[in-house]
């Protein structure tokens, strides 16, 4: 079972449908004990990176997660700002994040263009893939994803990085360390190429 981790940040209702679609079996929960015997977990997020630790921390959840997710070695994937939290630091605010991958959270720079980049960063953006991750089975790269961000993944390790958007420059825009996944732009708002990720998600 997927559980999607439900702290009051995401858009839970748009993932929990393409699993239900998929015939997939999942629960929207932030309940301890349905967290732990769930096999993988999605960590939606939506807005700042500080007012998304606070919810997370509200919700009394993240030692669960921190046990099954980094102590039993159960997938995690983070989407958006669920996938900055799991950097160590960011840019936009001054609480830590989770330090599952190591990196910091970087605010997109404007002068990386002439003229200035729009923020923010909003609308469907190819992808270059790295390496042949299997979460990126039967994806169009070319047809890439939907995003909608200020800020970015810079990871400490590039090895780290599996896929990259062109904005202005190459920028991360999904992570990987061993059992823990982050997607940067919104798979639920990306149709099949989306559907592709939540399926791929469910199966390796």
């Amino acid at each position: 079972m997927i559980a999607i981790v439900d702290y009051g940040s995401g858009n839970i209702a748009a993932i929990a449908n393409i699993y239900k679609q998929l015939k997939i079996p999942h629960a929207v929960t932030a309940d301890a004990r349905e967290l732990a015997a769930a096999e993988r977990y999605i960590l939606p997020g939506v807005g700042a990176f500080d007012a998304t630790m606070r919810h997370l921390a509200a919700c009394g959840i993240v030692e669960v997660l921190q046990e099954q997710v980094v102590g039993r070695g159960k997938r995690l994937m983070g989407v958006c700002v669920g996938m900055q939290i799991l950097a160590g630091s960011s840019d936009e605010g001054e609480l830590p994040g989770l330090g599952w991958i190591p990196g910091h959270v970087k605010k997109i720079a404007r002068d990386r263009a002439s003229p200035p980049l729009r923020l923010p960063h909003m609308g469907w953006n190819s992808i270059n893939l790295r390496g042949d991750s299997p979460i990126f089975g039967g994806v169009d790269s070319a047809r890439g994803f939907y995003f909608l961000h200020n800020y970015y993944f810079h990871a400490a390790d590039e090895a780290d990085v599996i896929a990259t958007a062109s904005y202005g420059a190459d920028i991360p825009c999904s992570v990987n360390r061993a059992n823990i996944y982050g997607m940067q732009f919104h798979p639920e708002k990306s149709h099949a190429n989306g559907t592709a990720i939540f399926r791929n998600f469910a199966g390796i």
